[in-house]
């Protein structure tokens, strides 16, 4: 399954409560996303709340933008990655 990067621009600030409404919206958001068989793995935040980098599976980027729009949350790009570790050059 390829995987993703995806970039997501929220100029109010991502508000994420810590309480059972913030989990009740992310629980949401992956349910969506399975739905279309895409799997959000984690995400980074800036401190300013104002953008995230987030780690997805999925079969495309079409499907990635499906599941987005559905959760009603922005795409500004999205890039197919593979992981690059300094471990694995090791000896």
């Amino acid at each position: 399954m390829p995987r993703y990067l995806v970039e997501r621009n929220f100029p109010d600030g991502l508000s994420i409560p810590m309480d059972d409404n913030g989990r009740k919206a992310v629980a949401g958001v992956v349910k969506t996303n399975a739905e279309e068989g895409v799997t959000w793995v984690h995400s980074y935040v800036n401190p300013e709340r104002t953008q995230t980098f987030c780690i997805y599976d999925g079969p495309s980027p079409e499907s990635i933008r499906h599941v987005a729009q559905r959760n009603g949350l922005p795409v500004n790009r999205i890039t197919e990655v593979r992981v690059l570790a300094p471990y694995f050059y090791s000896a």
